[in-house]
């Protein structure tokens, strides 16, 4: 990637406050291990950036945070918190391990699908959502459960989760 390409993702990405909040985790560790900042910074880039990580986003990352760019895609491609695609404006994780799938969650999958008309990994035809399944949210007393945005809801049923989405301005 050319410098101006990297310049123009860092101008457009890293102002001032994607900036502080990167050093602020950077400086919770010892001088020369901003790797170590790598998770919360690319959860502040994913959210400049609508939502995604693109190559040029985590190039930039990679850059700023003075480490090879492949400490910053091994970590993106890892964890599924991280998209390396663009997403809806909202996000429902469903998953799908063990105390899930025994308490329901193909259901629930499939109420999803059909009320969203789309299949997991894929977004509405309006942008408004993506859905996607995880291996595990850690809640795995309140399964079946989902993850819409940032918030944790447990204990689906189809009518929760039907309650949920119209509740979503």
């Amino acid at each position: 990637m050319s410098d101006m390409q990297l310049t123009g993702a860092k101008e457009h990405l890293f102002n001032a406050d994607v900036r502080q909040q990167i050093d602020s985790w950077v400086a919770k560790y010892p001088a020369g291990q901003s790797q170590s900042a790598v998770i919360p910074s690319l959860h502040i880039v994913q959210v400049a950036n609508d939502g995604w990580l693109s190559q040029s986003v985590m190039d930039a990352l990679a850059n700023y945070l003075s480490i090879p760019a492949i400490s910053v895609y091994e970590v993106a491609s890892f964890y599924t918190m991280f998209d390396l695609k663009p997403v809806g404006s909202h996000k429902v994780n469903v998953c799908t391990n063990i105390s899930c799938m025994l308490n329901g969650s193909e259901e629930m999958v499939s109420h999803l699908e059909k009320r969203l008309g789309v299949k997991l990994g894929e977004t509405t035809q309006d942008g408004r959502f993506t859905l996607k399944e995880v291996e595990c949210l850690g809640a795995c007393c309140g399964a079946p459960m989902m993850q819409l945005d940032r918030d944790y809801h447990e204990h689906l049923t189809t009518e929760k989760i039907d309650q949920i989405l119209d509740g979503i301005k």
